[in-house]
């Protein structure tokens, strides 16, 4: 697996609204994934958008030059184990969130979110950028 980081939803669109912490920290990386859910978002939210088709044709541009990390099995079953853990502890986090940080898990990689939910999936680690 090529990447370290695994980059959420809420840090791309920092990156797209140049913002400065997030740009900056991406500059020195080039080991960054970003899962096919967190694109899913990031098309959905572009769809709804003002400027849709503009904002459409520059996220198909960044998904030409970034990595994608898609779901397999092994990705459903830390899915599985982070989904009944969370609900063992009485702490549910939204669904794609769960497949995010199962992403995390499966291939041991550092996931960049401002969502602190994060914090009650056991076995990865957050950083906030």
């Amino acid at each position: 697996m090529n990447g370290k980081y695994l980059l959420d939803t809420n840090i791309l669109i920092a990156l797209f609204s140049n913002e400065g912490a997030v740009v900056d920290r991406l500059a020195n990386i080039n080991d960054f994934l970003v899962p096919a859910i967190v694109m899913g978002e990031l098309y959905f939210g572009a769809s709804k958008s003002s400027r849709s088709k503009e904002n459409l044709m520059s996220l198909e541009l960044f998904e030409n030059n970034v990595k994608v990390l898609n779901c397999d099995s092994g990705t459903a079953k830390f899915y599985g184990k982070i989904k009944y853990e969370l609900h063992a502890k009485g702490k549910p986090i939204p669904e794609n969130d769960i497949w995010i940080a199962a992403h995390a898990a499966q291939h041991n990689l550092v996931l960049v979110s401002r969502d602190s939910h994060f914090e009650n999936v056991e076995g990865i680690v957050i950083e906030s950028w």
